[in-house]
């Protein structure tokens, strides 16, 4: 979206800040009012687009109880205004992705009689009065395609790429690495490449590039549209991905071994149905492996039954507990 496109749903949000489906106290036709802000691209393949979906369900099963306003692709020097335009118009402000946490963190108080939720934020990060932070344990999928990359690589090397250096992709990056050595201790795990992006294919393709070069026969990554160069340089030196967080039909992308499942989505309907059931509370929620709510779940393609097994054994290691990541 262009710059003009997110001033001009500014304006739309500011309008309906005054009228009469403005104020947090007010719940005009007794509709629940939600605020989201997507900093991405809504079809970025990846994390903003499963957020996007879970808005979409809520719109369609919804639509009687709940109001929704949306803002993406909102470049960082806009996030104050864009939240505080929400939080103005709104029961319910719901952010995605770490990197709005500083901002979010400054505009909650000054709302509090709204509720806030930031998806992917930091797991540490102490809840506020008014701000929840939900968690989808991306560190869980990270084990999972450590573990399985270093059972279907085919040279005993697996590599990693993410997007942006931020605590959750880093520590999804050791995940992939403790996953991988937990099933294969002689894998050896080249080290982790960030190539400051989500979305940028060319940069993901080159650092790939870079990995297939030293070997890597397996990938495991944190990317959104980036994945596509990724697949790019996987399917050039006859390597294979793991991907995700959506999962798609198997055989449908050439060269993905499998699927971690994230499912952000499901969170975004979990902040809505937890304030229209009176049960939402500032805390940090998990939604990893052990989560009832199925948000987080792997899917593997054409594995050999040896490897399935290995991997359900892994999943239920994982969400009893008797699997710790570091």
């Amino acid at each position: 979206m262009k710059k003009f496109a997110v001033v001009a749903a500014l304006v739309s949000v500011a309008a309906c800040a005054l009228t009469a489906c403005g104020s947090a106290d007010d719940t005009g036709g007794g509709k629940l009012k939600v605020g989201v802000m997507f900093p991405g691209s809504l079809s970025d393949d990846g994390f903003m687009q499963s957020g996007y979906e879970g808005y979409q369900r809520i719109e369609n099963e919804l639509a009687d109880k709940v109001s929704l306003t949306k803002v993406e692709q909102v470049a960082t020097a806009d996030y104050q205004q864009v939240l505080t335009r929400l939080a103005t118009g709104a029961n319910l402000v719901v952010s995605f992705g770490g990197q709005t946490d500083s901002v979010l963190r400054q505009v909650a108080p000054a709302f509090p009689n709204v509720k806030f939720v930031e998806i992917g934020g930091p797991a540490d990060a102490a809840p506020m009065s008014n701000l929840a932070y939900y968690d989808p344990v991306q560190a869980d999928g990270g084990f999972l395609a450590g573990a399985y990359a270093a059972l279907v690589t085919k040279t005993g090397k697996v590599g990693f790429v993410g997007g942006m250096e931020l605590p959750a992709i880093v520590k999804t990056a050791k995940a992939f690495e403790q996953g991988a050595a937990h099933v294969k201790p002689d894998v050896t795990v080249l080290p982790p490449q960030y190539v400051g992006d989500f979305n940028d294919v060319a940069k993901a393709r080159q650092a790939a590039q870079a990995q297939v070069g030293a070997g890597a026969g397996a990938f495991g990554q944190q990317l959104n549209l980036g994945r596509q160069g990724l697949a790019q340089a996987a399917k050039e030196g006859q390597a294979v991905v793991v991907g995700g967080p959506l999962v798609k039909a198997c055989g449908s992308e050439a060269g993905f071994a499998g699927y971690v499942k994230s499912d952000t989505g499901a969170e975004l309907e979990f902040a809505v149905d937890a304030v229209l059931n009176d049960t939402f509370a500032a805390e940090q929620v998990r939604f990893g492996i052990a989560s009832a709510t199925g948000a987080t779940d792997f899917v593997l393609c054409d594995a050999a039954p040896e490897t399935v097994a290995t991997m359900d054994k892994v999943k239920a290691d994982l969400a009893s507990g008797v699997i710790v990541i570091q």
